[in-house]
């Protein structure tokens, strides 16, 4: 049996990892700041289901705390897997700081703690992001990631180089794993899915920025959780894609969603914003190769997943903060 530390457990991605691992019957150390981000009650519903599993224990924790940090984390462990983050576009422009300090500040911080604690493996959660507006699709992992269009992506590849310092100096395996709009029950609802699925629902207006065209490579988070878990063989430093491989244009996933919810949206059309990316499309080759993944659920099995949560889960998650 193994020991793990996954680090932002409470969050939508770092919870379903959690679950599997705990599945396969290892033991896992899970750190989380629970803030305020988003509706706290999604993470501490997330934490409650982990709670009631064995093997797993708790320490609320905010990783931008160097003192903190090395103090939590425990005296052995087989990896890591930093998948706390701030997360989300739009707001990093408001509050840049928070962004740096969870992203980049708090990356350094785990690095330094595996290396004072000796564990050489470290798993880090990236993003899509990255990838700016500048390189041909579908996106490889070598393309050109010097022009990032706001600050959240810019602290992402200041993670990423953090990471590749570390393999380089001190012998860690680091995985970067960029991660392309993941979206499922209980997801984070600052995601086009989730409000879609709530909009829609609740016969509110549905807002798209731009005119809708842009696309997105939604990918379900039992395939990233699972993409998550196969990257702990590998060695040396690496970074790979994990996507659907099939592009979603945004106006043709609210169709989905409003065949599966039974209702037909009003659509509130807001201007283009500057740190949006046209679109994103994963090449997945490197995973194929290197993890043996492939994505297995589809968008229509997927999306109806999330409404049948949401629907399950109504009477609480209409109140959800969306906007």
């Amino acid at each position: 049996m193994a020991l793990y530390v996954v680090t932002g457990c409470a969050g939508f991605i770092a919870a379903n990892v959690t679950e599997k691992l705990l599945a396969e019957g290892h033991s896992v150390f899970g750190l989380d700041n629970l803030n305020d981000a988003y509706d706290v009650r999604l993470k501490h519903r997330r934490l409650e289901r982990l709670r009631a599993l064995p093997n797993f224990e708790f320490r609320q924790c905010d990783i931008s705390d160097r003192a903190a940090t090395l103090a939590a984390l425990p005296a052995r462990a087989d990896a890591v897997f930093n998948l706390a983050a701030r997360a989300g576009v739009r707001p990093s422009v408001d509050d840049p700081w928070v962004y740096y300090q969870a992203n980049v500040t708090g990356t350094l911080n785990m690095l330094e703690a595996c290396k004072a604690r000796g564990i050489s493996k470290f798993v880090l959660a990236s993003t899509s992001s990255v990838y700016g507006n500048r390189n041909p699709m579908p996106y490889r992992e070598d393309a050109n990631t010097d022009y990032p269009l706001s600050p959240y992506a810019a602290s992402k590849k200041a993670a990423e180089v953090m990471g590749h310092a570390y393999a380089h100096l001190y012998g860690m395996d680091v995985t970067v794993l960029r991660f392309f709009t993941v979206y499922g029950p209980a997801g984070r609802p600052d995601m086009s899915l989730f409000r879609f699925v709530q909009w829609v629902a609740e016969e509110r207006p549905v807002i798209i920025y731009g005119d809708g065209t842009q696309s997105r490579d939604f990918t379900y988070v039992d395939d990233i959780a699972r993409g998550v878990l196969a990257s702990r063989q590998l060695e040396g430093y690496n970074i790979i894609n994990l996507g659907s491989d099939e592009p979603l244009v945004l106006i043709e996933a609210l169709r989905l969603v409003e065949a599966q919810v039974g209702k037909q949206a009003t659509i509130d059309w807001k201007p283009w914003q500057e740190t949006d990316m046209k679109a994103s499309w994963a090449n997945i080759a490197k995973a194929k190769e290197l993890l043996g993944w492939t994505p297995r659920v589809s968008y229509e099995e997927g999306i109806e997943r999330l409404i049948g949560w949401y629907m399950e889960n109504r009477e609480w998650a209409r109140e959800i903060r969306t906007i």
